[in-house]
Formats: structure tokens, C-alpha cells, sequence
């Protein structure tokens, strides 16, 4: 389906589909949902006849207008999971035909099948036994109807009712758990005039919605008379937007009804109402094995990459500036020299810091540009002869850890931190670089912190798993097991299940006479809502000097900034979550002689086993 495509979902038949299309492209929709297999029609009269059915022949259509202007809508007269035996039979007839027709009519296109209750273990099956290629939609309602009903009718027993709040999202999970979370199936999720509460809001944000459903309904009239959602709808549709940038919208009504044209055309608006300003639009939920800098030698596109960062090397030069002005007073700022060591220094942005805090400051200094990799020395080379030939740098082409200089450092300056903080082994970096510091000198940044929360990414999850699937012997052959190892991912189509609780600190410089980077702790969490645990994601801040900081937490995210994107600890099997359940999870950060890695398990509500145990499927080296 097309990127914010619009679609009409008829309530009635569709006889003519090639009359339907043409109508729907001209009141502005993109495709239609009807059934492949309908009542047969009677030419003379254009009716539809009773008692018997047929498919509709593929060749009615050509395979790419089958593809880019239909929705094929799966019969709703079956019960598959029927207690009674004829009716559930006849229900898996119905069911099989009407699959098995339209992955050969539509293949790699979309189904649309409603589910009413969540008793549907037999239904999972038959979906995971017949789709192969196409994609079904599971239309579910937001909202239970039963509970807007129940609100509009005080007198319940005078219309024979029971009471039945039942959450439609557990016959959404229901479904997928027993198809083992199977990525064919996506949500078509129909808007109710109720608004749903924030955690249940949140948590659909998290779920793979392929659409949202508007019944005709839902709109209400303009001061010009025109059809439009209200406020609350519209705000709705467009949080959707922010989460799944490929949303799709289908409006539910008469092909009949006279406002066909202005319900496509308001949706659209309210589509078009906020661009995305996202700068990292595209880079939705894929997940990275994270870099290795120390081990790896990064390359040029990585470095324009972070350098084109606009705030994190602006932090950089606040924190400098700071330092220097600490370092020096005024009175000597015509004699006092303040040496800086830029340890790796990559393409010089660091460098380009330092220089401009100096100039803001007035302060003097000499630069030490210390780099490993010798493409970036090339570059720092370049530079020092061409643009900074008037500046007192000197070129260091050394790892830091093995530099002895002729004079120490008043500030040392890295910007070695990872998405987890410490994942790019910047504490092992410092540490070993201890040596280039005076015993009163300045590291920046000084101190950061790391974050875990509870995630249900089920996006996140499924691409771990399809990458698995299409390997089947990568399990034993290679020793990265895809479920049991750290990623990078710019999370978006997921449900924070519990705010980030803070996990392992390092501080610089560490002058400790035992240095120890091992870390072990222990975090909970309280689940609101029911819902699946899929990971966890991780987070860090840092400061870099005094109130000088960068933050990727989701709560002090600093503005702009999008040089790291959150790491994903995923899990094996998803965990069942009840409202109220305490999540209990440790993390551990390990090493050996020549690496370090990450162990992480749950212990509550349900135990899990140590995931990467000793390493054995991802670790950072040294």
C-alpha cells in the first residue's frame, strides 16, 4: 500500500470493479476494498443472486491495477472458531478458498479480515498455514462498541445487555501470539467517536498499524458545511503519522454517499497539516550492529555523518570554553599556555572546538591531535598544512593508550561515547589514556550514565527474526546470534512500557588505584497497561563540564541533537505482560582479556535465560 494512501471500504458488494475504480480516482482515493469471491450477478438486472458465489476473474483487471487499486476484503460470514463442528468446517472452507484466491489474484498485496472476539486459535492457524506472499489486515475497532453503548444507555437490563469492557487490543494479541508473531499481519485499526486513554494510545502506537479505519460517521460539519473530523480525530490521525510514516487511512461508507469527494479531500489536509521535520525520517526502527571504533577504523562517510551533527560539537565548544576560563584567569591570559589533547580526534571536529573556544576565550593553547586510523591522519594532515598552518596542533598518529608525551594535559577531549555511553569502550580508552593528564587536569566529558526501559517493539522483534528465517543454518554457523545481541535503532513504532531507570556511571578521570569497568545492577519497572515485553532500549547522558551536558534519555532528549540514536536489548521470547506486573531485569557489563560485552536478563514476572552469555554472541573488542 502506498505511502498515506486514502481508500474507500465499501459497506455493500462491489458489482462493476472496474466502474468502482474509476469512481473512487475521481473523488480522490487511491484503491477500494471489496471481496473477491461474491454472489453471482444476474447481467440483466446488474444484481447480485442469491445462494450461489463465484471468484471474480483475475483477468477483469491486470495484475498491477489488481495490486495498486484493490484491497481484497475476506468474507465476515465465518466462524472459525465456532464450538459447533459444521460451522467451524464450513468456516475453514470459506476461509482457505478466500486466502488461497486472493494471494493468486493480489500476491504481495493486502487482505483485510475483521475479528470480533478474541477467540481465534483456530483462525490463527489457518493464516499462518494458507498466506504465503500477501499481507492481511486484521481489522480491529480502537474501541470495544460494547462500551460505547454501554455509556450511551444507562438502562442496560431494559435492552437485555451485559456489561462487557472487554480490551479490543487483546484480540489483536491473541491472534498474533498463537501465529507466533508472525509479521504477516498488520492492524486496520477503526476509529471509534471515543478517544482512547493515553496508555491505550500509546501502546497501539506500538503495535504494526497498517491503517486506520474512519466510519463516515466520525465527521462532523464545518461552518461551510463541509464534512471534517474534529480536533481530537484529527490529533489522533496525525500521532499515528509521527510513529508510522507509511500510515494509510480508509474511509467506511455508501459509494452512494454524496461527500465521497470531501472525506478523501479533508484527509488529505489533515495529512498534509504537519511535514515531517524529522531529520532521521527513513531511518524508522532499522536496526545496526553498533560501531566499533576502537577495533574498526571508521570511514568517511561515518565521520560526515556525526560531523554534520548541529549541536553536539556546539556543546563541545561551551564545555572547552568553560574549562579554559577555570583554567586561566585573566590576569594570565597573555602568558599562561593551557595544553589540549584531542584523543581520537577522527576528521579534526574537536580540533575545530577547541580552536574557536580559544578565540572566543582569548585563552592560549597547544593542541595534541592524537588518531589511530590513518585515512583520519590523512585528513588532520590536510587540514593542519591548509587551514590551520598559523595553529599550534601537533599530530599525534598513535592510539591514546600507548602516546607517552613530552608535557601533560590540562583538558583531555573525546567524544568516544556510544549510544549506551560506555559501548564504545570509552572508559577503557580513558582509563589507558591516564597517563597523557596532569593529576589536576580536565576530562571532557567528565561523568555519564546509562538508562534502561521495558519496550514492546514487535517491528524491532520481527525484523531479528525474519533476518534468522532467511538463514536457517546462521544459528549454527556464526557465532551472532541475532536475537542475543545489542543493537542500534532509532526507535519509533514502539511502546515505552516504564520510564528509564538508570543502570551503569562511569566518571573521568578515574584515578582509582584499582580500576574495575565491570558493572552489574539490578532495575524494576511497573507495568500500567497489558502488554507484551519484546526488550529493552537503552539510553545515556553525559556531562561533559559542571552543568555543560548531552542527553539522549527520553525525558532531557537535548534538543537537536541526533548524533546517537538508543541501543535495543532484545529478547528471545516475548514476555506476557498484566497490568501491575513488576518487571524485574539485570544487565551485565563484562569483560575478558582482549573485550568487553553485555549480559541481560529478566527475573520477574517470568524468568528468562542470561542472554550473550560470556559474549558467545556479541562482544566489543579491545
Amino acid at each position: 500500500m502506498d505511502t498515506n494512501a486514502i481508500c474507500l471500504y465499501c459497506h455493500e458488494t462491489v458489482t462493476d470493479v472496474r466502474s468502482a475504480i474509476d469512481l473512487i480516482k475521481g473523488n480522490g482515493y487511491d484503491m477500494i476494498v471489496t471481496c473477491l469471491i461474491v454472489s453471482k450477478v444476474d447481467h440483466m438486472t446488474n444484481t447480485l443472486r442469491e445462494g450461489t458465489s463465484f471468484s471474480r476473474s483475475e483477468l477483469i483487471l491486470g495484475t498491477k491495477q489488481w495490486s495498486k487499486n484493490i484491497v481484497a476484503k475476506i468474507n465476515e460470514e465465518f466462524d472459525a472458531d465456532s464450538v459447533i463442528p459444521e460451522i467451524r468446517k464450513h468456516s475453514e472452507t470459506i476461509l482457505s478458498r478466500e486466502l488461497s484466491y486472493a494471494d493468486h489474484v493480489i500476491p504481495y498485496a493486502f487482505m483485510l479480515m475483521k475479528v470480533t472476539s478474541s477467540a481465534t486459535t483456530n483462525l490463527a492457524r489457518l493464516i499462518i498455514s494458507k498466506i504465503t506472499k500477501g499481507q492481511i489486515l486484521i481489522e480491529i475497532p480502537m474501541v470495544n462498541p460494547s462500551r460505547l453503548v454501554d455509556a450511551l444507555c444507562d438502562e442496560k437490563e431494559e435492552f437485555g445487555m451485559e456489561e462487557n469492557h472487554e480490551d479490543t487490543w487483546h484480540w489483536w494479541n491473541e491472534l498474533r501470539s498463537t501465529a507466533d508473531f508472525t509479521d504477516k499481519m498488520s492492524i486496520a485499526l477503526e476509529l471509534s467517536a471515543d478517544i482512547p486513554s493515553k496508555w491505550e494510545m500509546f501502546r497501539w502506537q506500538g503495535e504494526p498499524i497498517g491503517c486506520l479505519i474512519i466510519p463516515s460517521h466520525l465527521f462532523i460539519r464545518n461552518r461551510q458545511n463541509y464534512p471534517v473530523l474534529t480536533k481530537a480525530h484529527q490529533n489522533l490521525i496525525l500521532r499515528f503519522k509521527e510513529v508510522i510514516n507509511n500510515i494509510a487511512l480508509m474511509v467506511k461508507c455508501n459509494m452512494e454517499d454524496d461527500n465521497l469527494r470531501f472525506y478523501a479531500t479533508h484527509l488529505r489536509e489533515v495529512l498534509n497539516s504537519r511535514p515531517t521535520a524529522d531529520p532521521m525520517y527513513g531511518s524508522d526502527d532499522l536496526l545496526q550492529v553498533p560501531l566499533q571504533p576502537l577495533y574498526d577504523n571508521l570511514d568517511a562517510n561515518t565521520y560526515e555523518i556525526f560531523e554534520t551533527d548541529p549541536i553536539k560539537y556546539l556543546f563541545y565548544q561551551k564545555a572547552i570554553e568553560r574549562a579554559l576560563v577555570d583554567l586561566v584567569a585573566q590576569k594570565e591570559i597573555d602568558t599562561k599556555m593551557i595544553i589540549i589533547m584531542v584523543v581520537g580526534a577522527g576528521r579534526g571536529p574537536l580540533v575545530r572546538s577547541s580552536l574557536n573556544a580559544a578565540a572566543k576565550t582569548g585563552r592560549k593553547i597547544k593542541i595534541y591531535a592524537i588518531e589511530k586510523n590513518p585515512h583520519a591522519i590523512n585528513t588532520l594532515q590536510a587540514l593542519i598544512d591548509e587551514l590551520w598552518k598559523d595553529k599550534d596542533i601537533e599530530l599525534v598518529a598513535k592510539d591514546m593508550r600507548k602516546f607517552h608525551p613530552p608535557e601533560k594535559a590540562d583538558i583531555l577531549v573525546s567524544e568516544l561515547l556510544g549510544s549506551f555511553g560506555d559501548n564504545e569502550l570509552s572508559p577503557e580508552c580513558l582509563d589507558g589514556a591516564l597517563q597523557l593528564l596532569k593529576p589536576t587536569g580536565i576530562s571532557i566529558p567528565s561523568k555519564y550514565t546509562s538508562y534502561v526501559n521495558p519496550v514492546m517493539s514487535f517491528k524491532a522483534h520481527n525484523l531479528i527474526r525474519c533476518n534468522e528465517k532467511s538463514n536457517p543454518r546462521d544459528r549454527i554457523s556464526s557465532p551472532q546470534h541475532r536475537s542475543e545481541r545489542m543493537y542500534v535503532a532509532y526507535l519509533k513504532n514502539v511502546f515505552h512500557i516504564a520510564n528509564p531507570q538508570p543502570l551503569f556511571e562511569f566518571i573521568h578521570p578515574n584515578w582509582s588505584e584499582t580500576i574495575d569497568n565491570s558493572r552489574f545492577a539490578t532495575v524494576s519497572f511497573e507495568t500500567k497497561i497489558d502488554c507484551v515485553l519484546t526488550g529493552f532500549a537503552g539510553y545515556f547522558d553525559t556531562v561533559l563540564y559542571k552543568d555543560i551536558g548531552l542527553s539522549i534519555h527520553p525525558e532531557t532528549h537535548t534538543k537537536g541533537l541526533w548524533s546517537w540514536f538508543p541501543v535495543y536489548f532484545p529478547l528471545t521470547e516475548p514476555i506476557q505482560l498484566k497490568s501491575g506486573n513488576r518487571i524485574v531485569a539485570n544487565f551485565w557489563r563484562s569483560m575478558g582479556q582482549n573485550k568487553v560485552w553485555y549480559e541481560w536478563s529478566v527475573s520477574k514476572p517470568t524468568i528468562t535465560h542470561i542472554h550473550n552469555l560470556q559474549g558467545m554472541h556479541y562482544k566489543i573488542y579491545l
